[in-house]
């Protein structure tokens, strides 16, 4: 079995350590200095990453790809370390060269606080073009001007749809429009003779697997901050838009009968996943369950398409992320941290072969029309969302993911009625999202 970092858990380690970076990383950092232009790197450097089982293998291909070529520096992996353990060894004195994160929440923290260090010299010495990045994945390997950590692939999200279920339906095709997503979930669910679910068109719940309000803003085109910074979930009106449409969804099915399914469905990244199995016919994944379903699932006839939309005209687009690389800063040795950085994060054919094994969307403009790169028609689907106007991310801030766990906390109480009075709970949470920015900033 392979597996990623559940969505509910990357919240929660994200929010962890941005504590820990809190308290271990207030200490200013000591005096960056980097080698001159052409001197020899050489020595070992140890390199910390979140994948395990299939995907670590790739890592370590490419690794070895790197070491045939760079003889003179030795790699140490270590793999299925999260962002809490990296943060807590770096804290501690003790963190890795280099860390893999799959959680760009947390960049504005480790930007601010100098856990990891300033990119910008060895950018600067070597004459890195930043312009080959997409535009999105430079923005969120930055933070107030300060580029911390480089784009190792990226995620783009949409949906995943069953074609089978939606034949069986008598739906053409999938969904565009948010109006559309819930007809056909309608039609989709189907329900057991005590009048239990046993298949469900789409779970509206946000904490069911990467059902995270960040991941449905593009729906809407919702925005988390204002341009000075502060919480936007109170005063823009695309999110009491999205919490309508999903909430009434969720009435539709009954909250207490999606709690029930939810239950009993498979944990995400596992063989047992919901999507795979049949159980929910329409789910919002990332590019990555390309290769989970051929391993996983091969006989399931699926289709992928963006993220439906309340405006026909924004569709297209969907929610981009990725993987984030930087130094520690009390790394033994940066220059052949950034040697290898630089090797994973700029070399084309690298970022090829990388993308081809893990099915996530490369991030230069080379590898991204490299013909090696491996473009079946629903991997294309993700590389045209990861290329739309319309496509979001998440902007970095200097608490870290600390506005969206706020926010997820209201949503949660939203869904399951707690809260009655939208307005009022959407000010609640700009005051509370503005409270714990200031706090973790």
């Amino acid at each position: 079995m392979n597996k990623r970092i559940p969505h509910a858990q990357k919240s929660l380690i994200a929010a962890a350590a941005a504590l820990l970076l809190t308290a271990a990383c207030t200490p200013a950092p000591k005096e960056q200095k980097i080698a001159d232009p052409g001197t020899q790197v050489s020595g070992t450097v140890e390199l910390w990453h979140f994948f395990t089982e299939r995907e670590a293998a790739a890592i370590d291909t490419v690794i070895k790809d790197f070491t045939s070529t760079h003889p003179n520096i030795k790699v140490t992996v270590k793999a299925g370390q999260d962002d809490s353990k990296m943060t807590q060894a770096i804290g501690a004195g003790n963190g890795p060269d280099i860390g893999l994160s799959y959680s760009t929440d947390i960049v504005g923290k480790f930007c601010s606080s100098g856990a990891w260090v300033d990119l910008a010299p060895y950018i600067k010495r070597d004459n890195v073009d930043l312009n080959r990045l997409n535009a999105t994945t430079r923005s969120y390997t930055e933070f107030d001007g300060k580029r911390c950590a480089m784009p190792f692939l990226a995620d783009a999200y949409g949906i995943f749809y069953n074609k089978d279920l939606f034949a069986k339906a008598g739906i053409a095709g999938p969904p565009k429009t948010l109006d559309e997503l819930t007809e056909d979930a309608k039609k989709l669910t189907v329900k057991n003779p005590d009048g239990s679910l046993k298949t469900v068109g789409f779970l509206p719940l946000f904490d069911f697997y990467e059902n995270a309000a960040a991941h449905m803003a593009p729906a809407v085109g919702a925005k988390w901050l204002t341009p000075d910074g502060k919480s936007a979930v109170g005063t823009d009106p695309a999110w009491k838009t999205l919490m309508t449409w999903q909430k009434n969804l969720v009435d539709w099915y009954g909250y207490d009968n999606l709690k029930k399914f939810r239950s009993s469905l498979g944990e995400e990244f596992s063989a047992d996943n919901a999507f795979q199995r049949g159980q929910v016919a329409i789910n919002i994944d990332a590019e990555y369950r390309l290769a989970f379903m051929k391993d996983q699932a091969p006989g399931v006839k699926y289709g992928v398409a963006p993220i439906p939309t309340a405006d026909p005209a924004k569709y297209g687009g969907g929610y981009v992320t990725g993987n984030i690389m930087g130094i520690s800063k009390n790394a033994k040795n940066p220059e052949a941290a950034w040697e290898l950085i630089k090797y994973l994060t700029t070399d084309d054919k690298t970022i090829v072969k990388l993308a081809n094994s893990l099915k996530n969307v490369p991030t230069t403009t080379g590898s991204f029309s490299d013909p090696g790169l491996q473009v079946e028609p629903e991997f294309k689907v993700f590389m045209d969302i990861f290329a739309n106007p319309n496509s979001l991310t998440s902007p970095p801030a200097a608490s870290g993911p600390a506005y969206q766990e706020t926010f997820g906390t209201f949503v949660t109480k939203w869904q399951s009625g707690d809260i009655k009075d939208l307005d009022a709970g959407l000010t609640d949470a700009d005051k509370q999202i503005n409270s714990v920015m200031t706090l973790g900033g």
